[in-house]
């Protein structure tokens, strides 16, 4: 339960009329500041703008409460008009590590970024990808072929990773989700879990001949010849979520849905 009473929030708002409009109001039964001064942020949108927000206040100890005003809003809190200091005071906090991708391009340069859903490798072109996964500095398979591959935080396991038929983590659990996208070879290879302490290393195979994109949550690397992936010991990202609704339960009915 969240320990700090919200009293100063900031509205931030996605690019849509909906929450646009949504937070005008919020802001005239609350009160509007800037997002440095708040002590909870309200983002009102769509699960990519809560990614978007959590991004901008990574590791600034700013709260972030969601209300869904977008089209999936896993992330996010249902939107209610009413009540809502009482809400944030009652919410239950949840504390998220990104993963950080360093990418080696085929001209030597590298490029860093953070993902709080996922980092994916996925071919560029007709041909299928051949990627080599190393756990730890030990190969734990010589070769995939496949369409793309990814490691998925808790927080991204309900996102691209599900669709690809990888497990839905808990948002507590220590573990990461690495995923195939159409593995090829070996055809039942369907992934693994791992311990969210793990460095994860792909090495792309012929990429003369088959190149490959790495993409953190939506940052893109073109042309890759390697990708190494943790989990960051330094940058956090905080959310809240309504006790009525917690990621917990969330997370119970997702696996229960036909």
């Amino acid at each position: 339960m969240s320990d700090n009473p919200a009293r100063a929030l900031a509205f931030v708002a996605a690019d849509t009329s909906e929450a646009r409009q949504a937070a005008r109001k919020l802001a005239v039964l609350y009160g509007q500041c800037q997002p440095a001064e708040a002590d909870v942020i309200v983002a009102l949108g769509g699960d990519g703008f809560m990614l978007q927000t959590l991004r901008e206040t990574m590791s600034t100890g700013k709260r972030v409460y969601g209300m869904n005003r977008g089209t999936i809003g896993f992330l996010m809190n249902e939107y209610e008009e009413t009540g809502l200091r009482e809400r944030i005071g009652l919410a239950i906090p949840e504390t998220i590590r990104p993963l950080e991708m360093q990418a080696v391009h085929m001209d030597g340069t590298v490029m860093k970024a953070l993902a709080i859903n996922e980092v994916s490798l996925l071919r560029q072109s007709f041909q299928a990808a051949k990627l080599r996964i190393t756990v730890d500095g030990k190969v734990r398979l010589d070769e995939l072929v496949c369409d793309g591959v990814m490691v998925a935080t808790p927080a991204g396991s309900t996102a691209y990773n599900l669709s690809a038929h990888g497990p839905i983590l808990p948002l507590d659990s220590p573990l990461l989700a690495l995923t195939p996208v159409s593995p090829f070879r070996p055809r039942r290879w369907r992934g693994a879990l791992l311990p969210n302490d793990s460095t994860v290393v792909f090495d792309v195979l012929e990429a003369d001949k088959r190149p490959v994109n790495a993409v953190a949550d939506h940052t893109e690397a073109k042309s890759v010849i390697s990708v190494t992936i943790a989990e960051s010991r330094s940058s956090t990202a905080t959310l809240l979520f309504d006790v009525d609704h917690s990621w917990s339960e969330r997370i119970l009915s997702e696996q229960f849905r036909y």
